[in-house]
């Protein structure tokens, strides 16, 4: 039954952008098609059949021996901090963080080979030649599989301040819409299944695009239609310097990244301590996550999760839009004993990007730097941005929720 609700609420979402889209004449329905086409396609192939299972647990398996690896250097530098394996000895700035570092440093080095433009451009062609959409937001929702919000937009950076307002929508969404490699394996340290976060990953680039095309359809001629070229100058004189940038990199983010969780984490106690107050005078038990699970209740229902863990999963799908998602994530290693499998799935799915408020401001500031004559373009897309990375996320749990066999 549940199967069947997922699929309503896939319908239910794109209902929710048409009546959010800018000009619903103009929507190009072939781009809206093929874009679900590619993600059940990859939701099927993953999912249902042998050989894809078998791949993306060989895909997992890689993801989770990286992180293996990086406690080598982390276990170097803080010990038994690292090396225990007691759980009750799990220290989250020590085990963590550091993996951000050493997945950061690698996947600099893949760049610096050439063998993640390889990847990413394979990946923008066939979104270009399916969906129809221009060779520069294809690349962007490409690269934001494998990188950030604010880095990926850099492999299109001579084409942003010349991008029409349909293709700069498209490029915020897909950052607001998926995760970077980087903190991909500091979730998986958390305990997240590695094989739902790769599959979540790929299953939002062609998502973003049709979240962003209902939304705002393209009305104007782009600079870059038909065409997927990708030139991103290196930068680094060697393999040596490229690693070591990109573990630099990587420590700033996971500098980022605790200071956010102790800010965040200690707000949200602060806010139901607040609201546990009030509630004592009224005589109800109120908290942030108690309003968030009734809120979003509907929505994680009509995306296929048990009527019973509706509330828990719609807890995480709020603490993910006002805060951000490593806080969810951290909220759901400690509930999946909690949930049932198909629960879990689907909430690991719709919490995997960046979707939040704050995104709107690390846009801003970040793809602006890009193009400082369209920052603000920015600015007035940031909302519809992070509407469509949202849906875009809850879209592919939708979905692949009811292909799963859970």
């Amino acid at each position: 039954m549940e199967r069947w609700i997922g699929l309503a609420g896939a319908a239910v979402l794109l209902g929710v952008a048409f009546l959010l889209s800018r000009n619903r004449a103009a929507i190009k329905w072939k781009t809206v098609g093929w874009g679900m086409g590619l993600q059940l396609l990859v939701a099927v192939f993953v999912l249902r059949l042998s050989l894809g299972k078998n791949l993306l647990q060989a895909a997992a398996n890689g993801v989770t021996r990286l992180v293996q690896l990086a406690d080598h250097g982390s276990g170097f530098l803080f010990g038994w901090l690292v090396t225990d394996p007691a759980p009750e000895k799990f220290v989250f700035a020590f085990k963590v963080l550091p993996i951000v570092i050493f997945i950061s440093s690698l996947f600099s080095c893949l760049y610096y080979l050439g063998i993640m433009q390889i990847v990413v451009a394979a990946m923008a062609r066939v979104m270009t030649r399916l969906m129809g959409v221009s060779g520069a937001e294809s690349l962007a929702a490409a690269a934001n599989v494998f990188m950030g919000q604010t880095e990926a937009p850099i492999v299109i950076a001579p084409y942003i301040p010349a991008m029409t307002a349909s293709e700069l929508l498209a490029l915020m969404a897909g950052g607001m819409a998926t995760v970077s490699g980087a903190v991909l394996g500091g979730y998986v340290a958390l305990g997240i299944d590695p094989a739902y976060l790769v599959t979540a990953s790929v299953m939002a680039a062609p998502g973003s695009l049709v979240m962003a095309k209902i939304i705002l359809p393209e009305t104007e001629i782009s600079q870059t239609a038909g065409r997927v070229s990708l030139k991103i100058e290196r930068t680094d004189s060697n393999l040596i310097e490229a690693a070591a940038r990109g573990a630099s990199v990587g420590a700033t983010l996971a500098i980022n990244i605790a200071a956010v969780l102790i800010a965040f984490i200690s707000l949200v106690f602060l806010i139901n301590g607040v609201l546990g107050w009030i509630g004592g005078w009224i005589g109800i038990d109120v908290s942030l996550q108690s309003i968030f699970g009734y809120a979003l209740y509907p929505l994680a229902f009509i995306m296929g999760v048990p009527a019973a863990d509706a509330s828990a999963v719609g807890r995480l799908l709020g603490l993910k839009l006002v805060l951000n998602e490593f806080v969810a994530y951290v909220d759901l290693a400690q509930l999946k004993a909690a949930l049932s499998p198909r629960s879990e799935l689907i909430a690991t799915y719709a919490l995997c990007g960046f979707a939040n408020f704050s995104s709107i401001g690390v846009q801003i500031g970040g793809i602006g730097g890009l193009a400082p004559t369209r920052r603000s373009d920015f600015a007035r897309l940031g909302l519809r941005a992070l509407a469509a990375g949202f849906m875009a996320s809850c879209l592919s749990a939708a979905i692949a929720g009811a292909i799963s066999g859970k």
